[in-house]
């Protein structure tokens, strides 16, 4: 008899409601291979189990247990693969992994390239290219769907020579649209009506995120020579406003300095509200800047604005990180939950300390950016250095009270990417103090013939252990409701005894009410 695992989903929501509020998350590393970082994050709508996550320069990584393990594997495509990448998901399932190429080391950022998987991230196509334009430079992707129609949205930056001081050369944001699910694109649009210069500082015009309204409507804003700026198009990307709307300046640039950082920035996120709820059509703008540095002491400050006209008008400035001043809070990046409507923003912050040491801090709005609350995410404090490249962003992705961030951390001179487990009905989750196990790595993972997964138990309990495929049905018993004795335990996995095909499944652990989910590959 096949048993499905959707039930376990309906108990951590009830579970969530006996957290307690501004406990530690728990923290999972993503991956510590090749050092990775400017990292992004996806979480499936359909299927919050699945998420799909990335980093510079072309490795991906994906989960079918919530977050709680990964897979990692390199991304390659014929057009080539060179960082800054981005993940989005359509109405479908399909997955999109978009990023910068460099073809054979020869053409340095030639283009965008998009690649596509339609079986949850396993394989992926070669790509498409999206705004190839020798020999001019395509940098800085962003992408949105759609969810009338699954078009996708991109924009980015395009110079007419990276980094050159040639005050001829310029930047500018570029539109482009698929409408047959990222095979073919449309030819890139200019968009903005002031450029930027091609020094990648704060004069060059670069942090164009999309975001799509309630109606199919783009929106999208943007930092640069005349400040951080905002442009929509109310006909699927054809037309774009002839005047750029002015949003807020930015005090000291989007490109700073922050002590141990080789490089830091304030670009803006732009995001929309989507949701049922009674914000919907809000537009938010979120970055980071120092209007509060007094000289003294360096102080950078998450701030976010809104639009409640579709991008007419703007509200002041407003402070999301809620500490004292005088510290450094940067690298933020901030998503919409558009079931609940609730705002998420994660960044990096200094508020605990007088040195360089970090954490990773979230911020939540329930009331559509009238009020903030912050808590920290981070198991514990890392310390950077100025001489390692430390990329340009973080990321985050929520649905329906899932919340999943992503950050990289130095650690011995070493970058890795990291994620917490933040399943809240409000913010601050306490694990429950009665886990009765503790679950070891399962390995080889992914295997070919057999894997091995072992927990030690602390306390005499009832467990069952089982191993169930990528849509929740049971395909393997080894342990049935059983009272085990404290000890650690051994259990091997050979799916060809069972005629099992390649593909995901993952082992399921549950005692005393609590359940844990350990994704595995199976690879003939």
């Amino acid at each position: 008899m096949k048993t499905s695992l959707r039930a376990f989903g309906m108990f951590i929501v009830f579970l969530g409601s006996s957290y307690v509020s501004r406990a530690q998350y728990t923290n999972v590393m993503i991956s510590d291979v090749d050092n990775p970082e400017e990292t992004t994050i996806c979480i499936n709508p359909k299927n919050t189990r699945e998420i799909i996550a990335g980093a510079n320069i072309s490795s991906y990584y994906f989960s079918f247990d919530g977050g709680q393990s990964w897979n990692r594997n390199p991304m390659v495509s014929t057009l080539g693969v060179w960082g800054d990448p981005c993940l989005v998901i359509d109405t479908s399932g399909y997955f999109y992994f978009l990023h910068l190429s460099y073809p054979s080391q020869t053409t340095w950022l030639d283009q965008i390239v998009c690649q596509r998987s339609v079986n949850h991230g396993l394989s992926w196509s070669s790509g498409s290219g999206i705004g190839k334009n020798t020999p001019k430079q395509q940098d800085k992707e962003w992408a949105c769907v759609n969810p009338l129609n699954n078009d996708i949205y991109v924009t980015w930056t395009q110079f007419d020579n990276y980094g050159s001081a040639d005050t001829a050369k310029k930047s500018n944001i570029l539109f482009s649209k698929s409408t047959d699910q990222g095979l073919t694109w449309s030819t890139a649009l200019r968009i903005n009506e002031v450029s930027g210069n091609c020094l990648d500082s704060d004069s060059t015009a670069e942090g164009a995120v999309p975001a799509v309204g309630p109606n199919g409507e783009i929106y999208v804003s943007w930092a640069g020579p005349a400040g951080l700026v905002f442009d929509r198009s109310m006909d699927g990307g054809l037309t774009w406003l002839d005047h750029d709307i002015f949003v807020s300046d930015i005090p000291g640039g989007w490109d700073y300095s922050v002590p141990g950082i080789y490089r830091a920035n304030g670009l803006p996120v732009t995001c929309c509200d989507v949701s049922k709820g009674p914000n919907r059509g809000n537009i938010y703008i979120n970055w980071t800047d120092e209007r509060n540095n007094n000289g003294t002491q360096q102080d950078v400050d998450v701030w976010m604005v809104k639009s409640v006209d579709g991008g007419t008008t703007w509200s002041p400035p407003r402070r999301v990180n809620d500490d004292a001043p005088g510290k450094q809070q940067f690298f933020t990046y901030m998503t919409v939950d558009q079931v609940t409507g609730y705002l998420w923003f994660v960044f990096y912050d200094r508020r605990n300390y007088d040195d360089t040491r970090t954490d990773v801090y979230l911020a939540v709005s329930k009331d559509g950016g009238e009020t903030f609350e912050n808590f920290k995410i981070s198991d514990s404090p890392f310390i950077p250095n100025s001489n390692i490249f430390f990329g340009d962003y973080t990321g985050i992705s929520a649905h329906n009270n899932i919340v999943r961030p992503i950050w990289t951390r130095l650690q011995d001179n070493s970058l890795s990417a990291w994620t917490a487990i933040l399943d809240p009905y409000f913010t601050g989750i306490k694990e429950t103090e009665n886990i009765p196990f503790a679950v070891d790595q399962v390995y080889p993972n992914p295997f070919n013939e057999s894997t091995v997964f072992s927990f030690k138990l602390k306390v005499p309990t009832m467990i069952s252990l089982g191993v169930y495929d990528m849509y929740g049905y049971k395909v393997c018993s080894m342990i049935e409701n059983s009272l085990i004795q404290p000890g650690k335990y051994i259990h091997q996995f050979e799916p060809a005894k069972y005629g099992l095909p390649s593909g995901v499944y993952y082992f399921s652990l549950n005692g005393n009410g609590i359940n844990r989910q350990h994704m595995i590959v199976y690879r003939k």
